[in-house]
C-alpha cells in the first residue's frame, strides 16, 4: 500500500511499512479533525471552516531579497555598558526589525503595542531596554506574564544571558512546578518575576506576592492568553498593579479583543507593526489525504522513515491522544518525546531538552508548543490532528523554517 501527498498536478509516494494494517493504533483512535466532526478542547471545537487549500504553499525562493536594514546598531543605544557587553558576547550587532523600532521607545518609558511574528527576536526587544531600567534604578521591579511555562522559562533563560555578572536575580512563576520552591524565591530580592497568569494569580491569592511594588509589566503573547482562557487573571492582576504603570503589550495579532484590552491596559502606547506574511516564505507547505482503509499511524510511519525527516514537531489536539501516539512511535522504535498540559514542568523540560539536542528524532505536543518556543533545525512539523483555528496552523509551521532555512509542514486530512 502506498499514500500519497498530493501537491497541485504532483505527487510525492510514501511506502508503507511491511506491517501495515496490522498496528495497534487504528485510525478510530486518531481522528482526524475536520469536516462535520465535533472535538474537545478547553472552550474550543474543531474547526469546519479551514479549506485544505490554506494548507498547501509552495515554498518560493526568489533571486531578489528585500534586506532590513537597521536604523541602529545595539552599540549605538544608550544602555549600560555592562549590557552592551552582554549583548555583544551574545553576538548580537544589528537589531531586528521590531528591536530596532522598540528599544528606543521602551527607554523612553512609553507604553507600546508591538505586532510582531513569533521568532522575531520580541523577547530581546523588551529585555535589553528593562535591564537598563532595573540598572538604573535598583529598586524598579518587572513582571513579565506569558501562556505558557516553557514560553516563561526560555524568558528567563535569555535573560540570564543578558545580565550574567551583574548581581540580579529573577524567579520563574509556572504551573506543574513546586510551588513552594516558588514562594521561597519570592521571599528573596527578584528583579523580574516571570509567569503565567494561572501561577502568578495564585501566588496574589497566598499573599506571597504584591503586585503593588511592580511599576513595569510585559503582557507578552497577548493573543494566546486570551485564546487559553486567561483574561479574567490577565485584568485581575493589572487591577492589582499601580494604575501609573509602564505597560509593553506584544501579539502576533491585532483582533477586536485584543483592541479593548489595549484600550483597558495602556495609556496613550506606541504602536509599532513589523508583521510579516501569514506563513513563512520558507514553509513548503502540503497536505497528506488518508484514503478510505489506510491507516494513518502507518501513513504517518511512512514519512518518518524517509531520511530527510530528520528533527520532526508532530501537533496533536488532546493531551491523551497526543502521550498515546508518543507511545505507539515508541514501540515502533521511533525516538519520540512529548509535550502536553498532564506533564509536570520538570519533566516538559527534559522532553525539549531531549529534542533540541538532537536525542530525539520526534517532539508530539499540543498547541503548547505552538507558539514562543525556539527550536533550531526542525526539519518538518506535521498537523496530525487539524488545528482549531488557521491563526493556529500558522503558528504551528512557524517552528520550522526559522532563520532563513527552508521548512516543511504537512497537514493530515480524510
Amino acid at each position: 500500500m502506498q499514500s500519497k501527498i498530493q501537491k497541485g498536478a504532483l505527487t510525492r509516494t510514501f511506502k508503507k511499512p511491511a506491517f501495515a494494517g496490522r498496528s495497534s493504533g487504528s485510525r478510530g483512535r486518531f481522528p482526524v479533525r475536520g469536516g462535520n466532526r465535533s472535538g474537545g478542547g478547553r472552550g474550543r471545537g474543531v474547526s469546519t471552516s479551514i479549506h485544505p487549500s490554506k494548507f498547501v504553499n509552495k515554498a518560493v525562493i526568489t533571486e531578489t531579497v528585500e534586506q532590513f536594514v537597521p536604523e541602529h546598531k545595539f552599540a549605538d543605544f544608550l544602555i549600560d555598558e555592562r549590557l552592551k557587553a552582554n549583548i555583544i558576547e551574545k553576538g548580537y550587532v544589528d537589531p531586528t526589525p521590531i528591536q530596532d523600532r522598540a528599544i528606543p521607545h521602551i527607554l523612553k518609558g512609553e507604553d507600546i503595542v508591538g505586532i510582531a511574528n513569533t521568532g522575531t527576536g520580541k523577547t530581546a526587544a523588551f529585555l535589553i531596554p528593562l535591564i537598563h531600567k532595573v540598572l538604573s534604578n535598583p529598586k524598579e521591579n518587572i513582571l513579565i506574564m506569558c501562556p505558557t511555562r516553557e514560553l516563561a522559562l526560555q524568558i528567563e533563560d535569555e535573560l540570564k544571558g543578558f545580565i550574567k555578572g551583574m548581581g540580579l536575580y529573577s524567579v520563574s512563576c509556572v504551573g506543574g512546578a513546586p510551588i513552594g520552591s516558588q514562594i521561597r524565591q519570592l521571599r528573596y530580592r527578584n528583579e523580574f518575576v516571570i509567569g503565567t497568569p494561572g501561577r502568578l494569580k495564585d501566588l496574589i491569592e497566598r499573599k506571597v506576592l504584591n503586585l503593588s511594588f511592580f511599576k513595569t509589566v510585559v503582557l507578552d503573547e497577548a493573543d494566546r492568553m486570551l485564546d487559553m482562557g486567561f483574561i479574567n487573571d490577565m485584568k485581575f492582576m493589572m487591577a492589582m498593579m499601580p494604575k501609573d504603570r509602564h505597560t509593553l503589550f506584544f501579539s502576533a495579532t491585532l483582533s477586536r479583543e485584543i483592541e479593548m484590552l489595549i484600550k483597558d491596559f495602556l495609556k496613550n502606547p506606541v504602536s509599532i507593526s513589523v508583521k510579516t506574511q501569514d506563513t513563512s516564505k520558507n514553509v513548503d507547505q502540503d497536505v497528506v489525504r488518508v484514503n478510505r482503509g489506510e491507516n494513518k499511524l502507518d501513513v504517518l510511519h511512512s514519512m518518518l522513515i524517509q531520511p530527510d525527516f530528520s528533527k520532526v514537531l508532530i501537533f496533536g489536539r488532546t493531551k491523551h491522544g497526543v502521550e498515546k501516539l508518543t507511545t505507539l512511535l515508541q514501540g515502533r522504535g521511533f525516538k519520540a518525546e512529548s509535550i502536553h498540559g498532564d506533564k509536570n514542568q520538570s519533566a516538559r523540560q527534559r522532553a525539549l531538552k531531549t529534542f533540541k539536542d538532537d536525542k530525539a528524532q520526534v517532539l508530539v505536543a499540543t498547541d503548547v508548543a505552538a507558539r514562543g518556543l525556539d527550536i533550531s533545525g526542525v526539519s518538518h512539523v506535521i498537523n496530525f490532528d487539524i488545528p482549531a483555528t488557521y491563526e493556529d496552523y500558522v503558528h504551528r509551521i512557524g517552528r520550522t523554517g526559522r532563520a532563513g532555512k527552508k521548512g516543511k509542514a504537512f497537514t493530515f486530512i480524510d
